[in-house]
């Protein structure tokens, strides 16, 4: 079973191909991150998928339904986080989450989802009043209040400070745990390896790189650089065997002062990816 499978989806503007055969299988239960620059088709490709925007080709099955033609039964079953929210700023949070509920068949609890999400002590506030990340908790909140077995999460930690980001990371992997599917798209490399149990990379409306994050690209195979401050100076050189090498610079009982080995990074090839991919 999948929660998304996708074979040669297609979106074109006149003769623009936005999305350009994209072939996509996503099981449930799994953080699948979508990366891809601006402009690469990413943000058409979710659109497509959450039943916004039509396809000019191709087969979507999103929770075993096609998007295109699916009704209000299914889009119970998903939750949508968008980038950017400015509604409802007059109401309180507990207001804004008992609203949304009404438009749910069978919701969850709307006390205990703003438990769920952090916001119990804010529940009285204004949404107006909340801080950029206790308004990204929000949108969660109203993203989960169906008790969606699938969530889209566009760019959810865009401007987010360091401590922020990492308390919004821990509210995802809570969602992971109890069996939610999540679709997240970021510009963050390491929120994608955080919390990503695979990736895909889409450059010029195609995907040009899918594995987990450890392996996309060939990253876990990829020359390591081993570095150290030789008595000359730094140094440091490219191998398919770094222990070797490390073994063979040691064997005559030198020090290899401030030794690493180091692989490319997930940003490296991610770079690298779609750099080719222009």
């Amino acid at each position: 079973m999948t929660a998304i499978q996708v074979r040669g989806l297609r979106k074109s503007y006149g003769n623009f191909p936005a999305v350009d055969g994209v072939d996509l299988d996503i099981p449930p239960g799994q953080v699948f991150a979508l990366l891809g620059p601006n402009g690469a088709g990413k943000t058409t490709t979710v659109e497509i998928l959450e039943g916004h925007r039509t396809r000019t080709e191709g087969e979507v099955s999103v929770l075993g339904a096609d998007p295109a033609t699916a009704g209000r039964a299914w889009r119970a079953r998903i939750g949508i986080v968008l980038q950017t929210a400015n509604d409802a700023a007059e109401l309180t949070v507990a207001e804004s989450v008992r609203h949304y509920a009404g438009y749910y068949p069978s919701p969850a609890d709307p006390d205990a989802v703003i438990e769920q999400v952090g916001l119990t002590e804010k529940a009285g506030a204004r949404v107006k009043q909340l801080s950029g990340g206790q308004r990204r908790r929000l949108d969660v909140a109203l993203g989960i209040i169906g008790r969606p077995e699938l969530v889209f999460l566009d760019e959810p930690t865009t401007g987010f400070d360091p401590e922020a980001r990492r308390q919004f990371w821990n509210l995802i992997r809570a969602l992971a745990a109890d069996g939610t599917t999540i679709l997240l798209t970021t510009h963050y490399l390491d929120e994608a390896e955080e919390l990503a149990d695979r990736v895909a990379v889409i450059a010029g409306g195609k995907i040009v790189a899918e594995g987990t994050p450890a392996t996309l690209g060939g990253r876990s195979t990829a020359k390591a650089t081993v570095s150290w401050i030789a008595a000359d100076g730094p140094r440091s050189m490219l191998t398919d065997t770094p222990t070797a090498l490390v073994n063979e610079l040691s064997a005559g009982g030198h020090e290899l002062a401030e030794l690493t080995v180091t692989r490319p990074s997930l940003e490296d090839t991610y770079l690298q990816l779609i750099g080719g991919a222009r």
